[in-house]
């Protein structure tokens, strides 16, 4: 796949060209970066000087639209910003219209709807670009759409929310806390947000939970500064990791022909292990930058915690820990992208009639686009997940009897674990066939075989045991991957 000419970067604003040029980062990176820094400051500013307190919730809606509007202005110019995202609001809002009053399929006709916009998009986008790879394009913010307003018509489809009025629908689809880069939430926790009762909702449920004790309404508003400089922390951590690292382990060597040809096949395995684990940052600056954003606002309140601290985790995308040192396909999948994981639980997964999983994961692959390597990492995952639930009901345990037993194993799934996901994402980042095959059989397709073998085997002769006293923990932990928002993937 050929990248595409500078001439295509963007057609954003071109005023931050001369930093792009001082600093050696493409002009879309920049303007990104430079819409997300100023959202931060814009979001201090939108939570003590345009407080519930100070403004009524009108006019927050109208602000956090307009400002979510100018920075698609800003990033990717008006032509692409007038013509996609505000016919792809304007159509599925038509088809929300109807959610409440016809038949309970409506909704359904919304995602397809919804989805069938995004996936023509994501067409003109490769057809346009002719595969070229841009760290930052209106996709992105149209993914985000997409994942709002279908969230929002099943909502309205169960009975979980009113229909909203116009501003309301364009302030939660379009506000400039999430309309970069997310996250997606949930309409009444954003209309909370908007109309002052996020926190106070939240103490209140806190107070419920200490006997009446310490009543909400005697708590003071916890602020959102320590969370902040904490993420803003480990953005910069991933800043200075993707500045020294990931660039000296480029992903396209995976393929290189001298490299493939010459090196051995734990050097490529390693090669390819490391180079996995250093593209990891970018994601994790990104996701981690927008929480922060929503939490200057003083969005994202999840309740106190054990220890009766705060926490703003509650639209965080993303568990680093948990990605870190996840020991199964499932615990990775469930620290990863979390609130897209989510979204295809509730709108596809909890809701499709048979072959779920696979529904799911082919669901994930379409909204991400139609990229090729999109798809081999999507229905790549299908016998990863279907063998990695096969050997944890039918083998772990096994190792449960004993400590020493139970370290072993797990730094055993870890490896397995991170191998895994080197070897399913990689074409995520390809994205062409022909590097994807050309990876697929440097590494002998040895994890589809694998996979497909090892959930043949243990799927025979696995039989469901009888639960016990000393085995119901395990049995809650064995349950299948869908019990825990885990059939998420990115």
């Amino acid at each position: 796949a050929r990248m595409a000419e500078p001439a295509f970067k963007t057609t954003g604003s071109k005023w931050l060209l001369p930093v792009s040029e001082l600093l050696g980062f493409p002009l879309d990176q920049v303007n990104f970066l430079a819409c997300q820094l100023f959202a931060l400051c814009a979001a201090f500013w939108f939570r003590l000087y345009l407080s519930p307190r100070h403004a009524n919730p009108l006019v927050r809606h109208a602000v956090a639209t307009l400002l979510g509007i100018a920075f698609l202005i800003f990033c990717f110019g008006w032509y692409k910003i007038l013509v996609r995202p505000a016919c792809h609001v304007s159509i599925t809002r038509t088809s929300l219209k109807c959610v409440t009053f016809v038949h309970s399929s409506t909704c359904r006709y919304s995602m397809l709807t919804a989805m069938g916009y995004l996936t023509v998009c994501q067409v003109s986008r490769v057809f346009i670009f002719n595969y070229g790879i841009l760290s930052t394009d209106f996709s992105g913010p149209l993914m985000i759409v997409t994942q709002k307003i279908t969230t929002l018509a099943f909502q309205l489809h169960d009975g979980k929310n009113v229909r909203p009025s116009l501003i309301e629908y364009l302030s939660y689809n379009l506000n400039f806390l999430s309309i970069l880069v997310g996250p997606c939430s949930n309409y009444k926790d954003y209309t909370d947000f908007i109309e002052g009762r996020h926190i106070s909702r939240r103490l209140r449920l806190h107070s419920g939970t200490c006997n009446g004790q310490n009543g909400y309404d005697k708590t003071p508003e916890p602020s959102p500064t320590d969370s902040v400089c904490r993420k803003l922390l480990v953005c910069s951590g991933c800043m200075l990791f993707f500045l020294t690292v990931t660039r000296s382990l480029p992903i396209k060597y995976n393929v290189n022909a001298d490299f493939v040809s010459r090196a051995s096949f734990l050097t490529r395995l390693t090669y390819a292990f490391f180079s996995i684990q250093a593209a990891r940052p970018k994601f994790y600056f990104a996701w981690t930058l927008a929480d922060a954003v929503n939490n200057a606002a003083g969005y994202g309140f999840l309740g106190m915690d054990e220890n009766g601290k705060p926490s703003w985790d509650l639209i965080s995308n993303l568990n680093i820990i948990g990605i870190e040192s996840a020991t199964s396909f499932k615990t990775f999948i469930d620290n990863w992208n979390i609130r897209t994981g989510i979204w295809l639980k509730t709108v596809c997964y909890d809701r499709a009639p048979k072959h779920r999983l696979a529904l799911t994961f082919i669901l994930s692959a379409l909204w991400h686009g139609v990229y090729p390597g999109y798809y081999f990492t999507f229905l790549t995952a299908i016998p990863i997940t279907v063998a990695a639930r096969a050997v944890r009901k039918s083998v772990r345990h096994l190792f449960l009897g004993s400590r020493v037993l139970k370290s072993g194993y797990d730094i055993l799934t870890w490896a397995a674990t991170q191998f895994a996901i080197c070897y399913t994402v990689m074409p995520f980042l390809l994205l062409a066939v022909d590097d994807t095959l050309v990876y697929y059989r440097s590494m002998y397709f040895h994890v589809h075989i694998i996979s497909i073998l090892a959930a043949v085997a243990l799927h025979r002769r696995h039989k469901p045991r009888e639960p016990s006293a000393s085995s119901a923990p395990c049995s809650a932990q064995c349950q299948p991957v869908h019990s825990n928002n885990n059939d998420k993937v990115d």
